[in-house]
């Protein structure tokens, strides 16, 4: 259930602005409705020690050692230190570039002292030196105003050392004396290596204070919290005052704090072309379970929208087991959730989750006789009790044509198809009724039509005996429906609403095939079924072929090939299943998921990603 807000407003003397933040900050359920940066200090504190953080996780040589949490004092010393450290590593690696490089451009002219040649250019002999070409140095030693002295070559160039600049007719490549020789850059290359690894020796050490890290890194968010609260606080002379957003349900908790800290409040009702609303939603046990596929794909219902947590989460366990589809693959799921519960000794959404989509799983794999792919479970008499014949994926073992399995299973996922939108369809109805709003007559028409288009897919692709005069008549009727009534709306005349949804009619028209398409869509959970279970039967039979001492290539096959399969159907699931939920579902509720998270002012227990 998505809850009811209210607008607050809440003041306070400008004196005692901290105190009224503060107050705000320990009861921690207004959402600001506007909120402005924080100042630069805080937002760069934050930012510096999750980089620094992140910094150090290349250090870390033992990932089970820690140390406790330092106080606010011995951290300031440490991470002043480390980024001391980083600073020093990073300007040392910087000069042994350099100097690598340095090295790499005088190297062929072997070693010299460039100390000396400034001092003799003090002492007057202007010294240059040059390569040149073979007949750049014939025309060199040829002219007499040019004083050389060959030297060894260079790049199999010859070189030679000039008293003065050589005239501009010739051409040649003057050498830049360096700073430092060979033999001293090559000193400074082990003065930075031994430096960098003094540097590291002091990160290392860091390294192991990632809890008070996250302790600072913690402070540092809820500061820049405060700051961005303070900055959006309006005050004149005599009053500072806040706006945002409470839950209905926490209206007395806020009135008996407003009394305790001698704040002037108002309260009112969200206006009804606010945008900008927070979304709380208060799920219960079993609609819960799917919040965790809520944040993943981070998606969150409007404010005005509703609230279909629950059926969501009923209808994607079901397309979870039906494109995962093996009840080995579950029983692995299984094992593997039970393994993370036992590590992380707690219970959360998530383990529960799994627990019951490894558990559906099994389910849907047991009534379709689905065990790794392995033909010969059916000759286990436990396994082959538990199949529902007409759903069997081995229809031979209970007198089923395979054509009559994959038929009922394609009609089954029809149907659970149909029944999902025309579910949402009935949500709208239900919701617009409440509002008033004669377009609901318009989503009646939907369910009309998803109901026709329903029979339809069952005539042509399964092939049932469906008269089909009254199915193209029920599709008739509901492209009227959605006609008549699709624009109209509480603001409106019923002339007003007539026009509108002539206008769009079509829009109708287009949206009525698309509602064939819709209903198809819904096939995809017997073909990824279908082609999961290919998969798994030719790895099994690629590993069968496999004798004697070759049987264990057969067995890495096996683990490798069903391993990938997992992945895929996983993949699927994200594809697929999601899909079906978010798109086709929800477009028949008109969800368009545009909520606005709740996020009210408080200090946070935990770092905020």
């Amino acid at each position: 259930m998505i809850e009811k807000m209210k607008m607050v407003h809440v003041v306070s003397s400008a004196s005692h602005k901290q105190e009224m933040l503060e107050g705000l900050r320990n009861l921690g359920i207004l959402h600001l409705a506007e909120k402005k940066s924080a100042s630069r200090e805080t937002s760069e504190r934050f930012t510096s020690l999750s980089r620094t953080s992140m910094a150090l996780t290349d250090y870390i040589t033992d990932k089970k050692a820690s140390a406790p949490v330092l106080s606010d004092e011995e951290f300031e010393e440490m991470y002043n230190g480390v980024l001391a450290a980083l600073e020093r590593k990073t300007a040392l690696t910087q000069a042994k570039g350099a100097a690598v490089s340095e090295i790499e451009r005088i190297q062929e002219w072997g070693e010299f002292s460039p100390e000396e040649l400034k001092q003799l250019n003090k002492e007057g002999f202007d010294l240059h030196f040059y390569r040149l070409g073979k007949n750049e140095y014939q025309a060199a030693v040829s002219d007499e105003n040019v004083k050389l002295i060959r030297l060894a070559s260079v790049d199999k160039m010859d070189t030679v050392a000039v008293l003065g600049k050589l005239p501009a007719t010739i051409s040649a490549t003057e050498f830049n004396l360096p700073e430092k020789s060979l033999s001293e850059l090559q000193e400074e290359i082990k003065a930075c290596d031994k430096g960098v690894e003094e540097c590291e020796e002091v990160l290392k050490k860091a390294s192991v204070y990632t809890s008070s890290f996250e302790a600072q890194m913690l402070k540092a968010q809820n500061a820049e919290n405060f700051s961005a609260a303070s900055a959006t606080a309006e005050n004149d002379e005599d009053f500072v005052w806040l706006s945002g957003y409470i839950p209905e349900a926490d209206l007395d908790k806020f009135k008996a704090a407003a009394a305790e800290n001698q704040w002037a409040w108002a309260v009112e009702d969200v206006a009804d072309d606010d945008e900008q609303i927070p979304t709380k939603v208060r799920y219960n046990k079993i609609s819960g379970l799917i919040k965790p596929v809520f944040d993943i794909l981070g998606i969150l219902p409007g404010y005005r929208e509703q609230d279909i947590s629950l059926f969501f989460f009923l209808f994607f366990t079901l397309f979870f087991a039906m494109i995962i589809g093996d009840a080995g693959y579950g029983c692995l799921i299984l094992i593997g959730t039970i393994a993370l519960r036992v590590k992380m000794k707690k219970m959360n959404n998530v383990i529960f989750l799994l627990f019951v989509l490894s558990i559906a799983t099994i389910i849907w794999g047991a009534v379709t006789g689905t065990w790794f792919g392995m033909e010969k479970a059916m000759q286990v008499p436990f396994l082959k009790a538990m199949v529902i014949p007409g759903f069997a994926n081995y229809p031979e073992y209970f007198n089923v044509t395979a054509t009559a399995q994959q038929n009922n299973i394609m009609k089954f996922s029809f149907t659970i198809g149909a029944i999902q939108m025309a579910l949402g369809s009935l949500l709208a109805i239900k919701k617009k009724l409440a509002n008033k709003d004669l377009s609901w007559v318009s989503d009646l028409g939907w369910v009309i039509a998803i109901i026709s288009m329903y029979l339809l897919a069952l005539y042509l692709v399964i092939g049932e005996k469906i008269p089909i005069m009254p199915v193209f008549g029920g599709v008739g009727v509901a492209f009227i429906l959605v006609v008549v009534f699709g624009g109209m709306s509480p603001d409106k005349t019923f002339a007003q609403g007539l026009k509108s949804g002539v206008a769009d009619a079509f829009t109708v028209f287009l949206n009525t095939i698309s509602c064939f398409g819709n209903v198809m869509s819904y096939i995809r959970l017997f073909a990824v079924g279908m082609a999961g279970l290919a998969i798994s039967q030719s790895f099994n039979g690629i590993a069968a072929g496999f004798k004697g001492p070759l049987v264990i290539m057969g067995i890495v096959v096996v683990i490798i090939g069903h391993a990938l399969n997992i992945i895929m159907c996983f993949l699927s699931v994200v594809v697929h299943g999601v899909r079906l939920n978010v798109l086709e579902f929800s477009g028949q509720v008109g969800l368009e998921w545009t909520g606005i998270a709740y996020e009210p002012f408080k200090e946070n227990e935990k770092i905020q990603k």
